[in-house]
């Protein structure tokens, strides 16, 4: 099946108000800044974003927040760099966003259990302490544990170099980040990447099947 698409419209097609969405991205690789853009002007409300620094979607598209499009974030990072409060920290305290915040281990590991069809698991990071509040906790061989739900989501949205048009990808570096695991954990998979390659990906350069992919759409290269 080729999965590539021509635009920015087509990508996001059937993206809706509530909808929850999956943000690849650490640092700044692996950010789909393009897709993330093209956000905000679908008019969108109370979406749920899943990334591991939400500072990035501020520096990416502040109107996002600005808007308040968000009603909802899963993250390990809420901070913004400074002592400045970021947007969306003070949206957070006005009560107009509502915050999961998750050690960054925890939330791989919930995403990764989404896509494998794991509903919950037990683990000892954060017991004990006021992440764990209102959560589980059990005792595994004198170790007490957290019980923390798997994560998935209505869209996931990554960025790659390279797909062919079968929707395999191949990622430069730390550009593979938590996108692979969020592939698996998405409904929909949509990537935007720098080079659509005429020709089958080598096996030795998929570093994630095309299976976990619906749409491919190549954006300009970001530096």
């Amino acid at each position: 099946m080729d999965k590539r698409v021509d635009d920015l419209s087509t990508a996001l097609r059937g993206l809706q108000s509530g909808a929850s969405l999956m943000i690849s991205g650490f640092g700044n690789a692996g950010i789909p800044a393009n897709l993330v853009r093209a956000l905000a002007p679908m008019g969108l409300s109370d979406l749920t974003l899943i990334i591991n620094a939400i500072r990035r979607i501020d520096e990416c598209d502040a109107t996002l927040f600005d808007q308040k499009r968000i009603g909802h974030v899963v993250t390990t990072a809420f901070r913004g760099p400074g002592r400045t409060p970021a947007n969306f920290e003070e949206q957070w305290q006005r009560g107009e966003v509502t915050l999961d915040i998750v050690p960054q281990g925890t939330f791989a590991e919930r995403i990764r259990a989404g896509g494998a069809g794991i509903p919950a698991f037990y683990t000892p990071t954060a017991a004990g302490t006021s992440l764990a509040e209102g959560r589980e906790q059990r005792l595994f061989g004198g170790r007490m544990c957290v019980l923390e739900e798997a994560l998935r989501a209505d869209f996931a949205l990554l960025r790659a170099q390279k797909a062919d048009r079968y929707g395999n990808l191949f990622f430069r570096g730390t550009q593979s980040n938590f996108g692979s695991a969020m592939a698996t954990a998405a409904d929909i998979t949509v990537v935007e990447v720098e080079e659509i390659s005429e020709h089958t990906l080598p096996p030795d350069q998929v570093h994630l099947p095309g299976i976990y992919v619906d749409r491919v759409l190549q954006a300009p290269r970001l530096d």
